[in-house]
């Protein structure tokens, strides 16, 4: 070792960190080599933290390897890599429209449809048009006529003869007056061949017969009407009105996320810069412009999302034109905002594809509406739940009608409506159902119970006759279109409707029992052709079973009044995620929802509606498809449907408890109900003491009668336990019974 070897306090060795070393490769190194500084001795073939540190008198940043690699570019050397980038931006050949046949279906069906519109337009104004020419033909046979006489006699150039006179440029004047004369001359001799020739044609069409007289006519009329038409008034209407809206350009774009309030965007323009990236130019997409957008680094869709009315706000346009969504299939901070010519909410009532025509396939989605741009959207009832939930008057009975009716208009699939308000918004489907319902009283919310027993019980006999079917028949274990048409097997679609289900699901004898038997069919049902779709205007968990609501695998969100019903419907941090149904506005949003489930994304949809007398006219198509088909049961047969008990939970305990026994422990109350109808009340009798009060609480809590405590007296000791006193339920019972007698 050196003596000039540095050593530390303690006469050791000192050890020496050399810097990290990146070496260039070698066309940079050759590229310095043969620079004008190149007859220095070269310090190094290796840039070192310590060498920049010497140059600049301090210590320097660490040099990148990125930044060795743009030089190493920079020298040309890596070609390949080079068009690999470039590769990644190149612009699609076919457009976007093009790679799906739904969407290329449907830009077909929009241009044909618009140039029929046209077509349907013009001719239903062509009396309109001929009348005007006719009109016109005056006016057209006088310009006709003088125009051919003004180019016989040259008049065009009279200006130019005068103002030769004026000037008396003789020379001038002369040649002009001789080069008339040549032209008159010419021009006459064609005059008069043209007024034989129309002489000609004159005796021919008297001559002829009248259909080519007619046609002469109108064709003169035509000809001298368009020659007589004003120029600031054109003959044919535009059946299409030009768009009044500004084309979305990237500065409007620009400047409208700069107002949102993200501060990763307004903190990159207040250094000049724009704040996003445009994936794509901006370009038309339906009835309205598409705009494929990069937002900063850490910022996701969600985050405009939840920003969508400033963002409305920012760009100038009604809050139902401007719908971002993000594109998670590229990353979450990819934005596809689409922006519309027209309000969503002001297209008016949307026709619904089979209101008029047509069948349907269980197996294929039922047409359910559109999307904003215009495109078809179905919703999927194979191996599917739908769950729909809305504030009263947003849409939701029109959205329950369709689908219904898509599932009637299939004669394979055996119906269950239950409509639990009362207001027959179902009652056309009930001539082709197996099962139906409508009502609010507890007969009727008995009913929907039962049958979601009897379809606990249907899934549980599918499940070993799907097991037991042939191979060749069944591959798959699963229901097809050739199984379901097989009547004889019994494994046929059944879909049950359940509007207003938090009537059931809350009742306070039939709700627990029903929310386990929902929730049993919706794992296990839906892959034995068993669908649930179940309608609520009140979700929360007291009437919306969270095993329900978080099973379903279609759902749609109409307007709804805050964070927990959105959530209950879209699912957990739907809201979180820009994903707000909240924002529909009453009313004026009705029809318009959330759903989620059949696309990769969310969709906001604006649904088909069905009044009632084109629903009963859909009920009529369905009952004549059954009728021909043979598949009509149950109610839509004639037959009386699967009994129902009937339980009336005040006078049983009146019956159990007289009013002559005094206060009375809620237990005891229990095990008599039990006794007096096992069917009814078996199951509350099993439940533990504490249980069995609580339950016969939760019972008599929507009567308005709550539970007392009453002491008594066992072995000597005073023992405290729930009960209720029968002298109150009892007058309820006896005012209830003369209300409806009318006393």
């Amino acid at each position: 070792m050196s003596e000039n070897t540095p050593r530390n306090e303690h006469g050791d060795a000192e050890v020496i960190d050399f810097p990290t070393m990146v070496p260039l490769p070698q066309e940079v190194r050759e590229g310095q080599e043969n620079t004008p500084d190149s007859g220095k001795p070269p310090t190094s073939e290796r840039v070192t933290h310590d060498d920049a540190a010497d140059d600049a008198g301090e210590e320097a940043p660490p040099v990148r390897v990125d930044a060795q690699l743009d030089a190493y570019r920079a020298q040309g050397a890596d070609f390949l890599a080079e068009l690999a980038e470039r590769a990644q931006s190149q612009r699609p050949i076919v457009p976007a429209w093009a790679h799906s046949k739904e969407e290329a279906a449907h830009t077909l069906r929009w241009v044909v449809a618009y140039y029929a519109h046209v077509a349907a337009y013009q001719a239903t104004r062509s009396p309109k048009y001929l009348l005007k020419l006719a009109a016109r033909t005056p006016r057209g046979t006088v310009r006709a006529v003088g125009g051919f006489t003004r180019w016989v006699l040259d008049w065009e150039g009279e200006g130019a003869r005068v103002e030769a006179a004026k000037r008396n440029d003789a020379e001038t004047y002369l040649k002009l007056s001789r080069q008339r004369d040549r032209r008159v001359r010419a021009r006459a001799i064609v005059a008069v061949l043209v007024a034989i020739t129309l002489l000609i044609a004159a005796i021919l069409v008297a001559g002829a017969p009248t259909w080519a007289q007619w046609s002469t006519l109108a064709g003169l009329v035509i000809l001298l009407g368009l020659i007589g038409a004003p120029a600031d008034r054109p003959l044919i209407d535009r059946a299409a009105l030009p768009q009044q809206v500004a084309k979305l350009d990237s500065d409007v774009v620009v400047r409208a996320f700069g107002a949102i309030g993200i501060s990763a965007i307004t903190q990159a323009q207040a250094k000049g810069k724009d704040g996003i990236t445009f994936a794509s130019a901006i370009t038309r997409d339906g009835p309205g412009w598409r705009a494929d957008i990069d937002l900063p680094i850490g910022v996701t869709a969600a985050d405009v999302m939840e920003r969508r009315a400033r963002l409305a706000s920012a760009l100038r346009r009604p809050l139902g034109c401007v719908w971002p969504e993000g594109d998670p299939g590229v990353h979450e901070g990819r934005l596809v905002l689409w922006v519309g010519d027209r309000d969503l909410s002001k297209r008016g009532l949307l026709t619904w594809a089979l209101a008029k025509t047509g069948r349907h396939d269980f197996f294929a989605p039922v047409p359910f509406g559109e999307d904003p741009r215009g495109r078809a959207v179905g919703v999927p009832l194979f191996q599917h739940n739908v769950l729909i939930g809305s504030l009263p008057g947003q849409g939701k009975t029109a959205a329950v009608r369709v689908l219904t009716g898509g599932a009637a208009l299939d004669p394979s699939v055996q119906l269950w409506p239950h409509e639990l308000k009362g207001s027959g918004d179902l009652d056309p489907y009930e001539r082709v159902s197996h099962r139906f319902v409508s009502g609010i009283d507890d007969t009727s919310i008995g009913y929907a119970a039962e049958s979601m027993r009897l379809l606990r019980e249907e899934v549980m006999r599918r499940a070993p006759a799907l097991k037991k079917l042939p191979r060749d028949i069944c591959p798959d274990k699963r229901i097809t279109r050739d199984i379901a048409d097989k009547r004889s097997v019994g494994l046929f679609p059944l879909v049950a409707i359940f509007d207003e289900c938090q009537n059931l699901f809350a009742h306070p004898f039939y709700g627990a029992q029903a929310g386990e038997d929902a929730e049993f069919i919706i794992k296990v049902g839906r892959a034995l052709g068993v669908v649930l779709i179940l309608a609520t205007q009140r979700p929360d968990k007291d009437s919306l079973p969270t095993g329900v609501s978080a099973n379903v695998s279609v759902r749609f969100c109409l307007k709804v009044g805050g964070q927990v019903e959105n959530d209950m419907i879209l699912g957990t941090s739907s809201y979180k995620n820009g994903i707000r149904a909240t924002v529909f506005r009453p009313e004026v949003d009705a029809g318009n929802g959330y759903l989620v489930g059949v696309n990769a994304t969310p969709t906001v949809v604006r649904t088909a509606y069905l009044d009632q007398v084109a629903t009963d006219q859909v009920a009529q198509r369905a009952h004549a498809l059954r009728t021909a088909a043979g598949t009509l049961t149950g109610i839509a047969a004639g037959q009386d449907s699967a009994p129902v008990t009937q339980v009336d939970l005040l006078a049983d305990i009146c019956a159990v408890a007289p009013v002559s026994d005094g206060k009375v422990w809620s237990e005891t109350v229990v095990d008599r109900l039990a006794e007096l109808r096992p069917d009814a009340y078996g199951a509350w009798a099993e439940l533990e003491a504490d249980a069995k009060a609580n339950q016969l609480a939760a019972a008599l809590k929507p009567y308005g009668i709550s539970t007392i405590q009453i002491g008594r007296r066992i072995s000597g000791k005073v023992v405290n336990r729930r009960g209720i006193d029968p002298a109150p339920i009892a007058a309820m019972v006896t005012q209830r019974n003369k209300g409806r007698s009318g006393g």
